[in-house]
């Protein structure tokens, strides 16, 4: 992919309890292909991914969230983790810095159970987008076009299912940062 990002810089929102290979997998594919990508969380320190249901690696924290901006960013991305999906739709300021990011234009790249987050910052009304098939109702009660498809791109709005999409999803990712 050489460096078609150069110069970007991307958050990837998490907190334990992500699910590891939808963070590493979009990470190591933005930084092949030119950009900075932080990972972003409530607290400072460590945060620790899970291979689904078990614990796994632990990863430094680049940034909290209190502490990135909207204008810091050029691109989020939302892994899953039902942990995960589930503590940062709690987290007031985590849903501020989206809406500032959807306000700007940015485009937000969610996978899996990451489509809580957004259902919950109520960034999905009149989105076609995809997640894992247990929050279908959930984002279609907030108001989304769920669909059952690889990867979804919807004007700035990018969603896939599950890890077997990540292919596909950094891809989809990558050609929208590029353009």
């Amino acid at each position: 992919m050489g460096s078609s990002l150069k110069g970007k810089r991307i958050a990837l929102l998490v907190t334990d309890g992500f699910e590891q290979i939808e963070l590493t997998s979009p990470r190591e594919a933005l930084r092949e292909a030119g950009a900075i990508a932080d990972i972003v969380s409530a607290e400072s320190g460590e945060v620790r991914g899970w291979n689904h249901t078990d614990p796994a690696d632990s990863f430094k924290v680049d940034r909290t969230f209190d502490a990135a901006h909207a204008d810091d960013y050029d691109a989020v991305v939302l892994p899953g983790g039902v942990v995960n999906g589930d503590n940062i739709r709690l987290n007031d300021v985590a849903k501020s810095l989206l809406k500032n990011v959807a306000k700007a234009n940015k485009p937000i790249a969610v996978i899996c159970h990451g489509g809580w987050i957004l259902a919950s910052a109520d960034l999905v009304k009149g989105k076609k987008m995809t997640s894992w098939p247990s929050l279908a109702d959930d984002l279609r009660n907030a108001g989304a076009d769920w669909v059952d498809q690889e990867v979804v791109v919807d004007g700035n709005l990018i969603s896939s299912r599950k890890p077997d999409d990540l292919d596909a999803f950094n891809r989809a990712l990558i050609e929208k940062l590029a353009a």
